[in-house]
């Protein structure tokens, strides 16, 4: 085993307090899809093709259905992509001037296939114009596959930007961490900044929503083990006082209770299983009584952009909609 401070130069948590995932060592995702969306109007839209007797041109992104991501580990990056793209274009036969418009289809941009390789199918709209057609089918395709790869290279570039530092070994300034005796925060000194890891990006949740019950028994739904058991119909293991620790759900759901101020608030250190390793967000939840119900008013701080999605899902499915079940089946404070 090696000594401590002598192992892989790439695993330097130990100098962070907050065990920021450095250099994405560990298993980390981003999500591409969003900004693979934009690209594609970007790269796509606006291709102009013409020869002697006519000119098309890609007028209209009008579906993109799919997902794209980017995971690294142990300082690789590893690419996950699957597109259905469809086109619209327009054009018009110079010596007539008449226009027409068609589609252009691509049935699956994906890692599996080499960019040239990639199917891409021409259509028009019934009539004339078959040489407009033609001139879409063969220069419109081979602009369209430059495009994609286009794409391709900016999703492993432009995206990934940041995913990947340098090792620590290979850093060519000599970085100094102390601590200042009457400080908590880590002071770091270098001739110029150094980065020593990659924040991950977050966003806050807002949620609100109303129980027909009191809150003693909304309270006690999210601190009694019995209870959590029943609404996630699954194991639990509970501490609920500050600084215990708890898991929901089969241990897909783990954290720690920050604060706990009886039928008020609960704040938790709360994660999912498949989040960036040691990753954690911040879930405050407020109990307001209103005549005849309890507002339940969730903020969350530090969710993975990624998985912004889930997290609604997670808690508008799998707690609120199960809590009220379960009220349904209990008695009032039973």
């Amino acid at each position: 085993m090696a000594k401590w401070g002598q192992g892989d130069p790439r695993w330097i948590v130990e100098e962070r307090e907050d065990g920021t995932n450095v250099n994405n060592w560990h298993w980390t995702e981003r999500d591409a899809t969003s900004w693979s969306k934009g690209k594609f109007q970007e790269l796509l839209v606006g291709i102009v093709v013409e020869n002697d007797t006519g000119r098309g041109e890609i007028s209209e992104l009008k579906q993109v259905e799919g997902e794209a991501s980017c995971s690294s580990r142990k300082g690789k990056l590893i690419f996950f992509y699957e597109w259905y793209i469809k086109l619209g274009w327009k054009g018009i036969v110079k010596e007539s001037g008449v226009k027409h418009k068609g589609l252009i289809e691509i049935p699956n941009l994906s890692e599996e296939n080499e960019v040239e390789d990639t199917e891409v199918n021409v259509s028009k709209k019934k009539g004339d114009g078959d040489i407009l057609k033609d001139l879409m089918k063969t220069a419109g395709t081979a602009k369209v596959r430059q495009a994609l790869g286009d794409y391709l290279k900016a999703l492993k570039t432009e995206f990934t930007t940041g995913m990947i530092l340098p090792a620590k070994a290979m850093a060519t300034q000599e970085l100094t961490v102390k601590r200042k005796p009457s400080e908590n925060t880590l002071q770091v000194q270098a001739s110029s900044p150094v980065a020593l890891g990659v924040r991950i990006p977050t966003v806050a949740l807002h949620m609100m929503e109303l129980f027909d019950t009191t809150v003693e028994q909304l309270y006690s739904i999210f601190t009694v083990k019995d209870l959590v058991q029943k609404f996630s119909k699954s194991t639990a293991v509970l501490e609920a006082e500050k600084g215990g620790k708890f898991q929901m759900f089969d241990g897909n759901i783990t954290g720690e209770y920050l604060e706990l101020l009886t039928n008020k608030k609960i704040v938790m250190k709360w994660r999912c299983k498949n989040w960036p390793e040691e990753h954690y967000a911040t879930v405050a939840l407020n109990f307001v009584p209103t005549l005849g119900q309890t507002e339940l008013q969730l903020d969350c701080k530090g969710v993975p952009v990624c998985k912004e999605e889930n997290m609604k899902f997670c808690w508008q499915k799998q707690h609120f909609e199960e809590i009220k079940g379960l009220l349904q089946l209990i008695p009032l404070n039973g």
